[in-house]
């Protein structure tokens, strides 16, 4: 469901800002923004409540962050995300292809995607997507104002890239403990907190650098 929200409200706001975008003033959509980010905080909190070893959390973050700066992880997404869309541009050219493009990367490159298809796989909680769709559902009425109707067409790529790995942490979560999904959800709603950190502006982290810690809280919770 939390999928299919966001699919969905990627397409209206593509069509609605393709329509009537310029209309919308661009200090109601800041704030509407904010007050989004302000309810993905909640839901990292909300998250963080399950967790019942802070050690390894610690740990696994320290790890974590250790690994993902020195790969570069963050950027890895960026440049990944560059390269596609010269593929893409290579094969499609014109309007519709540079929104499609654009609003897919955008879309489909942040942790909140990946976070928000583990959680409603492996918790049966589609907050963090619905979350995701209220900001998503914002933004693509900003950018199809500017690069038109095919910034709805993404919704559609966003479900299919959702979609899979929804199924393949359903497919692994089958072998998971209750320990080690609750300190994986603890995790997740830690890195939830810092994205709402960032779309408040409050402070700018490279969230993408943290999610090596998956790897070390796993690990940590089946030796001990």
């Amino acid at each position: 469901m939390g999928n299919l929200v966001n699919g969905f409200a990627i397409i209206i706001g593509g069509i609605i800002g393709t329509l009537f975008g310029k209309l919308i003033p661009k200090r109601v959509e800041e704030t509407v923004i904010y007050g989004i980010g302000l309810a993905v905080l909640v839901i990292g909190i909300q998250s963080m409540v399950v967790i019942t070893n802070i050690l390894h959390v610690i740990i696994a973050i320290t790890l974590g962050a250790i690994v993902g700066e020195t790969i570069n992880l963050d950027d890895k997404f960026n440049q990944g995300a560059k390269w596609c869309e010269k593929q893409i541009n290579r094969v499609v050219k014109g309007d519709i292809a540079s929104g499609l493009i654009y609003a897919s990367l955008i879309y489909c490159v942040g942790p909140m995607a990946i976070l928000g298809a583990i959680e409603m796989a492996l918790f049966n909680d589609s907050s963090t997507l619905i979350a995701k769709a209220a900001l998503d559902g914002i933004t693509s009425v900003a950018f199809s104002s500017i690069l038109g109707i095919g910034v709805a067409i993404s919704g559609i790529v966003v479900f299919i890239y959702q979609g899979i790995i929804y199924l393949m942490a359903k497919i692994l979560g089958d072998f998971a403990t209750g320990e080690m999904i609750n300190a994986i959800k603890g995790l997740g709603g830690i890195l939830i907190f810092a994205i709402g950190l960032n779309i408040t502006n409050i402070t700018k982290i490279k969230v993408a650098n943290l999610l090596p810690a998956f790897f070390f809280i796993i690990l940590f919770t089946m030796l001990f």
